[in-house]
């Protein structure tokens, strides 16, 4: 008898102590959407809703072994990455998906946490554009990391579908530069281009208010690597993982969690 399988997902990334954003946004959002994560730490954070207290970097060494016992075993449909922290960290990580031929990989280059505290040294920001994001299938930064990424301010629209264009040049396949903190009072416009087909589609969608916006950019691309583990093409991975963090925006907003940034609703199609 053939035995079933999951569609497997693999996020490598940092811990967040308070369950919003990071690891635990990242598998939670797997689970939401079908499929079976995995976890590799690359940080500990002491954090909350309100700030990030602490980070404690995991051992260089200890994020490979991490990897190698996760690949060579269980193997990974697609990959999400976030907090890396460190230029060292970067190039192993990098190293290590090269190793094991991965694909249907998602970088998130996180830089700042929700609360504005800086979670990215500065020497990593270079590795990340060298190393990783060559790699990716798709990199899902936001305005204030498309515009770290690029070295200047990023103030129209116009600025963000140049930016996704030029961040393509990095090698990438695609890029999705996220509007979420432009100045719009009614709309936020995301834009998503392909370097092959030179291809740029505006996604439109809600300005949603609510103080419950913490992890929204770990989730939002965990939900794209869940998509494209299950097989869907890239475009359309985007499409339904926007839906999904709308209604886990929307649906999360009633809710209070601490007194700072709350969490959004990863179950919201399971349970109310």
């Amino acid at each position: 008898m053939n035995k079933k399988t999951y569609h497997r997902v693999l996020t490598i990334a940092g811990s967040d102590s308070g369950g919003g954003a990071g690891i635990q946004a990242d598998l939670k959002t797997f689970a939401a959407n079908g499929c079976y994560g995995m976890s590799v730490i690359t940080a500990l954070t002491a954090q909350n809703t309100q700030g990030v207290r602490g980070i404690h970097p995991v051992p260089i060494e200890f994020v490979a072994q991490q990897m190698d016992a996760v690949l060579s075993d269980i193997g990974a449909d697609a990959i999400k990455i976030g907090m890396l922290y460190s230029a060292e960290l970067v190039a192993t990580v990098a190293a290590k998906l090269e190793e094991y031929n991965a694909t249907n990989i998602v970088v998130d280059p996180v830089m700042v946490a929700q609360s504005g505290d800086k979670l990215l040294r500065d020497d990593a920001v270079a590795a990340l554009k060298e190393k990783l994001i060559p790699l990716a299938e798709i990199i899902t930064p936001n305005l204030p990391e498309a515009a770290h990424l690029l070295g200047r301010e990023i103030e129209s629209e116009t600025d963000m579908a140049d930016g996704a264009k030029e961040l393509a040049q990095l090698g990438c396949r695609h890029v999705l530069i996220k509007g979420g903190h432009a100045e719009d009072a009614n709309e936020s416009a995301d834009y998503l281009y392909s370097r092959a087909t030179e291809q740029m589609i505006r996604l439109g969608g809600p300005r949603l208010e609510t103080r419950n916006n913490h992890g929204t950019g770990c989730t939002l691309s965990s939900a794209i690597a869940a998509r494209l583990a299950q097989g869907d093409a890239l475009e359309m991975a985007v499409r339904r993982a926007k839906d999904y963090i709308t209604a886990a925006i929307q649906l999360g907003a009633s809710y209070q969690i601490g007194q700072g940034h709350g969490p959004v609703h990863h179950f919201w199609g399971l349970w109310k």
